[in-house]
Order: structure tokens, then sequence, then C-alpha cells
């Protein structure tokens, strides 16, 4: 932010509208995971959304498909995630398999697959309400305060920052880092849309998948250099990234890159909007003119936010690291299963670093990653957990994301019935709770030590 002119507001009186046991700030995936996990532990619960619906990079962000969460195709993620997503498919909203990508999702089913959980689970929800003001005593949050239509505050015991950028914990002043060590530069946003009247045939065919997806993305990709190369495509992104949809018709367009902007930043979130609808034009005008199926096509949606891969990440009581990651290293107090490649996308320009984890194997999220220690009553769900830069871009995606804040929101509403800090709280009684709720870990218990580091 620069430095600016500043004003001085007189002292307001804000209405105290929820008093609850776990109040989770952000509908996204972590919240959507958190909220219902501490509802059905009876804990009262408040969810707070900054839209009018629910689930954040996926439905906000239209960021599609989720990105793996299988080990030898079976799936390492359950629990609430496992909820949503078999709400998803009830609606006729999800497809494991599509023409061009896996675990593709419509947003509209998302989204009532969403409200649907919440309900069910007992989640009070305030929507349309910006997260502006965390009031602190001590080490310990004692209410939230935010803007809307009305400006109301919250009193909870237990919050969980699952704003997917940190703002609760950087309001409560916890520490936190921002970006790679070198620079604090961030992985770049992307403006996700997608396009409708796709004609499949005149696209490359193949009777082998595989082979078929491969020929799609070389045909676009030659395609897409020639425009790079020519002026008509002006986006430091290398290559184009595009996805089946739910609909036949539909493809999904995952590939402007907007570098240099702090997505905690209203002015930098502004002109990354603003440069990423730019691109989006480019690339529809460009797609209609000169790639095969496209000619009849048209936009058809655009996010109703920019994608975001990384802003603050909370400091916690450990900090997942690169050699943790690619080392599928397990933890004692392991509360989530990933196997999602480190996957940095270029921060000042073109290029993406792709480090695959070995197959068959999958590193743990430990819970410690989730507890900031100089706050009392805090958790965090979701990619702004405890992490470097490397580890941070593999655990950012979607899937890791619900299964982190389930353990945040477990944790919350265990802590609030033992009358204890998230700090005290012991991992192994946490682990054998996500278990018991359906989520695919092993119980502590029940693996050699020799398999698990402290």
């Amino acid at each position: 932010m620069p430095d600016l002119p500043v004003i001085t507001e007189p002292t307001r009186t804000t209405p105290v509208a929820f008093d609850v046991d776990v109040c989770v700030v952000g509908g996204g995936p972590a919240g959507i995971g958190a909220a219902v996990a501490a509802s059905r532990l009876g804990a009262s619960t408040l969810l707070i959304e900054r839209y009018g619906f629910l689930g954040g990079m996926a439905t906000a962000g239209m960021v599609n498909p989720f990105m793996n969460y299988h080990v030898e195709d079976e799936p390492i993620i359950a629990g609430v995630f496992r909820d949503w997503v078999d709400g998803m498919r009830r609606r006729n909203g999800y497809l494991d398999s599509g023409r061009c990508g896996r675990n593709i999702f419509d947003t509209e089913a998302a989204i009532a697959s969403a409200f649907e959980l919440c309900h069910k689970a007992g989640v009070q929800m305030l929507l349309h309400s910006f997260l502006d003001r965390a009031l602190t005593e001590g080490s310990r949050i004692t209410h939230v305060v935010t803007a809307g239509k009305t400006r109301l505050a919250t009193q909870a015991r237990m919050f969980i920052d699952c704003t997917g950028d940190g703002d609760l914990a950087a309001l409560a002043r916890a520490p936190f880092d921002i970006g790679r060590e070198t620079d604090h530069a961030t992985q770049p946003m992307t403006l996700c849309f997608n396009m409708k009247g796709v004609d499949w045939s005149q696209l490359p065919t193949s009777d082998d998948e595989s082979d078929l997806r491969d020929r799609r993305r070389a045909q676009m990709q030659e395609l897409y250099d020639r425009a790079k190369a020519t002026g008509r495509i002006e986006c430091p992104r290398h290559n184009v990234l595009f996805f089946s949809c739910v609909q036949d018709d539909e493809i999904h367009f995952n590939t402007t890159r907007v570098v240099g902007r702090d997505a905690t930043d209203s002015l930098g979130l502004t002109a990354a909007e603003l440069e990423g609808r730019r691109q989006a034009e480019q690339f529809v005008s460009w797609l209609r003119d000169e790639v095969p199926g496209f000619a009849s096509a048209y936009l058809s949606v655009t996010a109703a936010q920019i994608g975001v891969r990384e802003s603050r990440r909370v400091r916690g009581l450990y900090e997942l690291t690169e050699d943790d990651v690619l080392s599928c290293r397990k933890f004692a107090d392991g509360i989530a299963r990933a196997h999602y490649a480190i996957d940095i996308h270029n921060p000042t320009g073109s290029g993406t670093e792709i480090k695959r984890l070995p197959p068959g194997d999958w590193y743990e999220v430990p819970y410690r990653c989730l507890v900031p220690p100089s706050i009392a009553n805090l958790l965090v769900g979701g990619r702004c957990i405890g992490a470097d830069h490397v580890a941070h871009s593999s655990l950012r995606v979607m899937p890791i994301a619900a299964a982190v804040g389930e353990a945040a929101g477990t944790a919350a509403a265990m802590a609030v019935r033992q009358n204890i800090a998230p700090a005290e709280l012991d991992s192994t009684a946490l682990i054998r709770q996500l278990v018991e709720q359906g989520q695919s870990l092993v119980p502590t218990c029940e693996v050699d030590t020799a398999d698990r580091s402290a």
C-alpha cells in the first residue's frame, strides 16, 4: 500500500449480532469444512462470507477442476469435502473424468451443495459481510466486526481464519509472511473464464483418452505460441490451460496471468481484475478467430473475482517445508493427507516450476501449522497456514484446503468443549475424531512410530 493521506474517523458503536462458540471467517472450501465440522460436533457456529454465496475460489473464483486428491486412483481426502462433492453428484454437477480433465464440477451445484451442508449441520450464516476489525484483549480475540449493508459485531470463544489471505490473523496482529523468501513476490493471479458453443468435432480425435488430451493441448499450444509471437496475445503465461466443463459444449480457461499485484491490497486487486479482464478479452477474440472449434463459441461467464494463489502465510507452531512435501513426511499430529505437486507459477513472468511427489505416497499437514502461537483462541484453515513459499504451492489447492479447514473446525469445537486453547489440544484425540467423521487418515495409535516423525 503506498503512503496516502489519512482521515480520523469518529468513535462508533456497533451492535453485537452474534454470540457463538465458533466463528469461521471465509466461506470457501476451508470455511465450509471448518463450519460444518464444528457445528456437527455441537458447537454453535457462525460462518461469515463476503459474497451472497459460498465456495470461495471454487465458485467466486471459478477455479475448476479440483486438483488431484487421489493416490493410485484412491481418494486420500474425504470427510466434509467428500460430502460436498456427493452433493454436487446428486445435482448432476460433478464429473470424475471429462474430455479434458478430471474432478470437474459445476459452480451452481457447488454452491447449492455447500448451502445444503451448512443448513443440515445447523451452521448460522452471515453473508454479504466483509471482515473489517478484530478486537482483542491480551492474547485473545473477543469480537470481529464486519461491514456490509449493516455494520455488525460477533463475539465468539474460538475464531477460525479461512479467508485464504489470512485477513483475520493480520487484523489480530499475528505474525505472517508474504511470498517467496528472497523478494516477497507472490504467485500470479488468474481470472478464469468459460466459453460455450464449442464444436468438439473440429478438435483432434483419438481412441485413447490420454492421447486425445495430449493432442488437443498440443494443437492449442502451437496456436497460442504463434499468437504470442505475433502480438495477438499479450500474456506472460507460457502455456494455455483449459479443461472440460460439466456441460459438454463448454470449456473452462485458467490461463490469464497477472504478475506483480498484491492480493491483500484493494488497489492491487483492482489493477489485477482490470488486467485479467483485458487478457480474457484477447483470449476470447483469438479463440474465435484462429482456433478450430471456437468459431461459433462465445464467452459464457467470467469469475466474480480474480483467482488468488498466494498472499499471507500465517506463522504457526510449525512451518511446513519443501523437504516435508517432497519427502512425503508423516507427522504424529498429521490432520490432512496431500499428494499435489509443488506447483509454482513464476511470480515475475513466464514459466511454472513443477516438482512431483513420488508415486503411491503422500505427505501430511501437521496440526501445529494451524495454530498461531501469539493468539490463544485463533486457528487458521486453508491455504494461509504455516508453510514456506514452496510447500505452500502444493497445499494451496482446494481439496487440501477443505481437509485442513475441517481439522480446524473440529479442533475448535473440541477446544471449546474442553475449555482449553487450541495449542493445548491433544492431537491424537483430534485425529481420532477426524477419522470418526470419515476423514481419510490413519489414527496415530495404529501407526508404527517409525512411520511418523514428531
